[in-house]
């Protein structure tokens, strides 16, 4: 091959010397090998990644809660969601982003690979300046919007804010970390993760353990240990002999590239909006019921992060897996490998949800001893686990349509079932039963709904054989 591609351009010695960087260094590939077998392989350091992701960011909430007690639990908890909004745009973006780059990958454009990395990276200078000043600014206004109690406000307002002097690293860790994946690398950034987990979990106990400097400290230690992985995700990228390697004089707007990440991020950020703002009506609607409340069904949404980690990863991995190999054009890969990732997820989903709903008083005991806040998670937990395969296969579907560049379809199906019906039933239920069990019920029922949707379009679109007569007439 490199004796080609210097017969080719032996005129012109830098050209020859940046193809042969491109072609002797090719990052790892999801078109190769056996379908199962690679999926599992590469989601197995993407769940072991988000497994200690998930692990400092609940190391908040269970030394908070331990040790500052069920109304500072309450803070941490009811700023969640309301981060998710502020972030959840960004990180969508990142996320079309990273089907562009696995595009260009499989299809060997390394160019244009190039060319789409360091412009998303310029997207997250950018991103991640102005969440800083939003998140900081904002925070009263939106807490008390959410109808935050009085006594848990201050506690919220102080969380909050620190937490997004924390914006710019955030936002660009998760940028690199989805570079990285794109082109199939998926164990440095679990070894950035273990690290930065590690970091974070110690400042907790010191900041809060050990020094009681309160609320507002738990989330300068998650700050900081994003800070740490983040500039060890940048240096694997920049020191990287690769195709995706980073130069900070690259990093520039290409109008071309730009507009791609826009077209297939910002659905999906608009997405994960969409599901955010659902989400804080929602616990707006459980704030009313008090602190008990909100400590109980925040630690269920701990519980459920860990437990739903699995099934996070291998749609993660869809959604590389899909994207690659429509670029090298194997159609019929790509079906097969839709067939495992749903039944892997679906199954695993359904297990972890039998373990949740057996074991919920002991797991959220774990973040409280306050008898009703313990009372009021294992209720939430047990209403919505026995439905997790929906939620699974929904997310799966998200995925699929996401790799094959159709980011819009779950965009459309997540605001119309997890968005405006949810937020409706949400409204209207509560005032003809008002118990939070009502509020509970929103998401197995919006779950279901998405998935009839998701059902329905993937059938009878035939989205596939548009791929599949695109090649023939090329």
């Amino acid at each position: 091959m490199e004796i080609v591609l210097f017969l080719r351009f032996k005129s012109t010695t830098k050209e020859f010397a940046a193809m042969r960087f491109q072609t002797a260094h090719t990052p790892n590939s999801l078109t190769e090998g056996p379908i199962a077998q690679t999926l599992i392989a590469f989601a197995l350091p993407l769940f072991l990644g988000n497994l200690f992701q998930q692990l400092y960011n609940t190391a908040d909430s269970l030394i908070v809660g331990n040790f500052l007690g069920s109304e500072a639990l309450a803070a941490v908890s009811s700023s969640g969601n309301l981060i998710f909004l502020m972030v959840g745009l960004v990180n969508g973006i990142s996320m079309g982003a990273g089907v562009v780059i696995a595009r260009y990958f499989g299809a060997k454009d390394y160019d244009r690979m190039q060319k789409t990395i360091h412009t998303l990276l310029a997207f997250g200078l950018v991103a991640g300046a102005l969440l800083t000043v939003i998140g900081m600014a904002l925070s009263p206004v939106m807490l008390r919007l959410m109808d935050t109690p009085e006594t848990v406000l201050p506690n919220s307002i102080s969380y909050f804010r620190t937490y997004f002097t924390g914006s710019l690293a955030f936002v660009l860790y998760n940028i690199c970390m989805g570079i990285l994946q794109a082109v199939g690398d998926s164990r440095h950034p679990l070894q950035y993760l273990i690290i930065s987990s590690i970091v974070n979990i110690a400042l907790d106990l010191l900041f809060v353990g050990v020094f009681h400097m309160g609320v507002g400290s738990a989330a300068a230690a998650t700050a900081i240990s994003q800070l740490v992985s983040m500039s060890l995700c940048m240096i694997r990228l920049m020191r990287s002999d690769r195709a995706y390697r980073v130069n900070l004089r690259k990093i520039r707007f290409d109008g071309r590239a730009l507009h791609e990440i826009l077209q297939n991020g910002l659905p999906a950020g608009l997405q994960n909006s969409i599901i955010s703002i659902a989400n804080v009506v929602v616990q707006s609607n459980i704030n009313q019921f008090g602190a008990a409340a909100m400590a109980g069904c925040g630690a269920h949404s701990r519980i459920e992060g860990f437990g739903f980690l699995p099934v996070t990863c291998f749609t993660m991995a869809l959604t590389t897996f899909v994207s690659q190999n429509l670029g090298a054009k194997a159609y019929d890969r790509v079906k097969k490998g839709i067939r495992v990732g749903i039944f892997c997820s679906v199954t695993i989903a359904e297990t972890i949800a039998l373990l949740i709903f057996i074991f919920s008083p002991k797991l959220i005991g774990l973040f409280t001893s306050d008898a009703q806040s313990i009372a009021f998670g294992v209720m939430h937990e047990r209403t919505t686990t026995p439905f997790f395969f929906l939620l699974a296969y929904s997310h799966c579907m998200a995925a699929i349509f996401r790799g094959a560049g159709k980011s819009t379809v779950p965009m459309l199906v997540m605001l119309l079932c997890w968005c405006i019906i949810r937020v409706t039933y949400v409204t209207f239920a509560v005032k003809f039963f008002p118990v939070l069990r009502t509020v509970s019920w929103a998401y197995p029922i919006t779950w279901g709904l998405s998935t009839l949707v998701f059902t329905l379009y993937y059938f009878k679109s035939d989205w596939m054989h548009a791929f599949e007569k695109r090649e023939r007439r090329a």
